[in-house]
């Protein structure tokens, strides 16, 4: 008998993708207490500053210097989809959107044409460590997508719908729902929040599907079967063990499953995370460097040239690692201005 396993690969901090998702970062944090300056409070001596990778002390700066995070940088071409299970991103791009975000949210970004963003992780206790756990997935866009008006989305997590599904000896798995929609045991439909609207998942038929699936200890679920043609991707990130149709799995790795067949998991240690990323691919050719993925060298030329002359709109606010401030709850500010907070939506 065919294995429902295709391939199984190792998860380090950046994971393996397949199209139409173009790369996967995996961002788990334990920051110590804040500094004040939404910095930590910490020695930073040791650390190579504005490229701090490497996990000290169980945690990292990236590209910050003095709050860590990911300071202005230009991208064309595709989706970033940011979900943040646990502390706080503040955005702000050259659209003159910002936010801050976290404990459940997800913000959705179509870069098009060409956006300017900074992601910054701000530690806003100072009276207690401020772990970091999110995901930073692209999707890719179509070439004819590529080059649309950027947009910037927020999917609260108030409003992100969660199923709680009990096996038969009365253990739960818990499914979130970002992307896809989710047809539970019992027959009832879990539908996502609307993607933005020239995103590869905003077409029904490419079956796009974002899920984090939380196994409770001995919990047993069952991964619906899909459509054919699919690029499906299980990561399991969080836990000790479990077996996928009898088969055996361990955490840190990746396992590509057939879309077509339904998948019997379960959990065989502690509570086990994973996250399913699925859908059709675009089967179109992609040329990247960096933070550009277009179609051809061409075009990466002329993303190059293009930023070169316009900055893509250029940076409006006052520093390229921009916060938000000690005391700001979680928003979500427009280009066209309009301001959402999570309790008002």
């Amino acid at each position: 008998m065919t294995s429902v396993i295709k391939q199984r690969l190792k998860l380090d901090m950046f994971w393996p993708t397949l199209d139409p998702f173009l790369f996967c970062a995996f961002h788990n944090d334990r920051f110590p207490k804040g500094n004040g300056a939404l910095g930590p409070s910490a020695s930073l001596a040791g650390r190579n500053i504005g490229q701090d990778f490497a996990g000290m002390d169980g945690w990292r700066m990236y590209h910050g210097s003095k709050v860590p995070g990911f300071p202005a940088h230009p991208h064309r071409g595709f989706e970033t989809v940011t979900i943040v299970n646990e502390g706080f991103v503040d955005h702000a791009d050259s659209m003159g959107a910002a936010g801050r975000y976290g404990q459940g949210d997800t913000q959705w970004m179509t870069a098009g044409k060409g956006v300017q963003h900074s992601e910054m992780f701000p530690l806003v206790f100072e009276d207690k460590p401020n772990p970091i756990e999110l995901f930073q997935v692209w999707l890719n866009l179509p070439a004819k997508n590529k080059m649309v008006e950027p947009h910037f989305a927020m999917l609260w997590n108030e409003q992100t719908l969660v199923a709680r599904v009990k096996d038969e000896s009365g253990h739960t798995t818990q499914v979130k729902v970002v992307a896809g929609t989710y047809h539970t045991p019992s027959g009832e439909v879990i539908s996502p929040l609307a993607p933005p609207p020239d995103s590869w998942a905003a077409d029904a038929n490419n079956d796009v599907a974002i899920w984090i699936v939380d196994l409770e200890p001995n919990a047993s679920w069952t991964l619906p079967a899909a459509s054919a043609g699919l690029n499906r991707t299980l990561y399991f990130f969080e836990g000790e063990s479990g077996t996928f149709d009898g088969l055996k799995v361990a955490v840190q790795e990746a396992y590509v499953v057939d879309s077509q067949s339904t998948v019997d998991i379960r959990n065989t240690g502690s509570k086990a995370r994973f996250l399913l990323l699925q859908g059709r691919p675009i089967s179109e050719p992609v040329q990247q460097h960096g933070p550009f993925v277009m179609n051809t060298r061409q075009e990466l030329q002329q993303a190059f040239y293009d930023y070169q002359q316009t900055q893509f709109g250029g940076w409006p606010w006052q520093a390229s690692d921009q916060t938000h401030g000690n005391d700001k709850g979680r928003f979500a500010k427009y280009a066209d201005g309009k301001v959402e907070e999570p309790d008002t939506v």
